[in-house]
């Protein structure tokens, strides 16, 4: 699969009502719900039949009895806490949040694409709701993580990977990949501890609020690797569902948090097999053939047992907490690393498996199959570029970065509050400091400090998937300037005006239409053709009222394959019923044949 495969994202939105000292953040978000339906869609019920927060990939299932109430998120509820978004995603009301999850889809980029869709939907459901409050107690909602008082909120990202590798093994990779990829997905914080106990600034605002190291739950004791076996599609695939991500704002740290983690499932995937793995390291070669001088392929469980963590919750807290970007945690084995280390040796792996399963080319790099594996892997290098060259930069050095920052997330938030420190006299601890922090979240443009600063932020053009500014190519080392080799560029760039047009413009087309390359566009298609049909959705169920059967008859279609129900299958059939004027139970009908129902 390289980095291709189904995966998606879930933003949680904090909610706040301007100028109100005291609100209700429940009601808030009921109301922003409601606001994200009409009525066509507003009677739509999510079928919750399909889902189980309580199965454990580790094998178990934990009773219901013993779960505690925020984990039972599959209770029906009563109230529009559920809209069927048009482009096949789903709007609903998460404890006290109102929450966006986007639709299924194949890429890094295209997922990234319908992140932002995310946050155009639910700032216009805002502006809906806002028509019916007075001007002085508008509600605002904010793409950011912590409340710096102790209350944290995720942004989760989902991956679908074959069943056939060991749990424990994702475990022991992930781990170390979630811990350390912060120096590069970082969104940045103002403040240290879960309720900003001490001063300063960090490179993640998830990172403090992790306090395990693999569980079931997502709201307390959260784990780095969160062991919910949901999967929502066929047995012979699980869904990675990964909570300690941040609410990024730019694009490059979004796409990379995406794909690297695909790399690296991919990994395992391809050694999923221990005796192929074993046979493919000692023979150089598989499919491909790779060069003599490529990098041997790297046993994942060799990896894992080199780089595993003494304590990797202290680990999580200690990487996010070291601006230096040069100090080391420690390993279980008695030695140390860093994190930019760690990450090294995670992308070697994955191109060294890459040079056996695709070979490789005249320099000795993978020769990927698809262009989208080809820019996740130039992007993985420059931002461990970047992270070398900021490491070695001073505090003044770093202030001018505007290279490194236009990718790194936390480094240009940094920038903004260090140069208002320098301004003001400021300490890290001043209020002011921390509403830079929350303004840098706002979804509103009129109040967002992130929107004041984001031309400084280098821009993917999703239809392309290339970036406005150039990728470093070459070898990599931990020198001031990051990269070594022929320091070649890539020469394919974008005019940056026109890449932010047009990404405003794919977004836009993005909150309308789904993807469609997967089941999301058969959801979309018959919520846009049959609205007052449907009865209930849910990501691998559809059900329609059936009247042929009985007065209250219904009709359910199972698609939990989420590569068999595309546009270029279904269309036809669609066309076809329509044309013969099927109702929407005789068009499922028709539909069911593709899958064998």
């Amino acid at each position: 699969m390289t980095v291709l495969r189904m995966m998606g994202t879930e933003t949680e939105y904090a909610i706040s009502a301007q100028g109100a000292e005291h609100y209700d953040p429940v009601r808030l978000s009921f109301d922003v719900v409601a606001a994200a339906a009409n009525e066509s869609t507003s009677r739509i019920r999510w079928d919750y039949r399909q889902e189980d927060p309580l199965n454990d990939a580790r094998g178990t299932h934990l009773p219901r009895a013993a779960a505690r109430p925020e984990m039972l998120t599959d209770e029906p509820q009563r109230r529009i806490v559920n809209v069927i978004a048009s482009n096949g995603g789903r709007v609903y009301v998460d404890h006290a949040h109102p929450e966006y999850s986007a639709p299924e889809t194949l890429d890094p980029f295209e997922a990234v694409r319908y992140d932002h869709a995310g946050d155009r939907i639910m700032l216009e459901a805002v502006r809906k709701a806002n028509r019916a409050r007075p001007e002085d107690s508008h509600i605002v909602l904010y793409r950011n993580n912590v409340d710096g008082k102790g209350a944290s909120w995720g942004t989760h990202e989902n991956y679908m990977m074959l069943r056939d590798v060991p749990f424990d093994r994702i475990v022991a990779l992930m781990t170390l990949h979630f811990v350390t990829r912060q120096i590069y997905t970082g969104s940045g914080r103002v403040g240290l501890g879960e309720h900003s106990e001490m001063a300063g600034f960090q490179l993640s605002q998830r990172a403090d609020y992790i306090h395990s190291k693999v569980g079931l739950q997502t709201t307390f004791d959260r784990p780095i690797v969160n062991a919910r076996d949901e999967s929502h599609v066929t047995r012979d695939e699980r869904r990675l569902h990964v909570i300690v991500g941040d609410a990024n704002r730019m694009d490059v740290p979004q796409a990379l948090k995406l794909g690297t983690t695909s790399m690296l499932l991919w990994l395992l995937e391809q050694q999923c097999d221990s005796s192929l793995a074993t046979a493919t390291a000692a023979s150089g070669f598989a499919d491909g053939q790779a060069s003599p001088g490529s990098i041997p392929v790297i046993p994942v469980d060799d990896l894992a047992a080199e780089f595993r963590f003494a304590d990797a919750v202290d680990a999580m807290h200690q990487v996010s907490h070291d601006l230096t970007l040069a100090g080391s945690v420690a390993l279980e084995s008695g030695r140390t690393a860093t994190a930019w280390q760690i990450q090294v040796r995670l992308l070697t792996a994955v191109a060294a498996q890459g040079a056996v399963a695709y070979g490789t080319d005249s320099r000795g790099d993978p020769l990927w199959p698809d262009e989208q594996t080809r820019r996740i892997m130039a992007m993985w290098r420059q931002a461990l570029s970047d992270v070398a060259a900021v490491r070695h930069a001073d505090d003044e050095q770093r202030l001018n970065m505007t290279e490194q920052a236009s990718r790194l997330e936390w480094l240009l938030k940094w920038q903004l509050c260090e140069r208002f420190r320098r301004r003001t006299g400021v300490k890290w601890g001043d209020i002011r400091l921390a509403a830079l922090d929350l303004g840098w979240g706002s979804l509103d443009p009129a109040t967002s400090i992130y929107g004041k600063v984001q031309s400084q932020a280098e821009r993917l053009d999703v239809e392309s998937g290339l970036p406005v500014q150039t990728v470093a190519q070459g070898g990599l080392t931990d020198s001031p300037s990051g990269a070594s080799g022929s320091g070649q560029k890539n020469g394919q760039t974008l005019n940056q005006k026109e890449a932010i047009a047009r990404a405003g413009q794919d977004v836009v087309q993005a909150t309308r239409e789904a993807p469609r390359d997967t089941r999301a566009w058969l959801r979309a298609e018959l919520l846009n053709r049959f609205p007052h049909d449907i009865v209930a959705m849910s990501w691998s169920h559809i059900t329609v009222r059936d009247y042929s059967r009985h007065p209250h008859g219904m009709l359910c279609l199972d698609i939990s394959d989420p590569l068999l129900w595309t546009e270029e299958r279904c269309r036809p059939v669609i066309i076809s019923a329509v044309e013969e004027g099927l109702s929407a139970a005789q068009t499922l009908g028709r539909l069911s044949r593709l899958g064998g129902q």
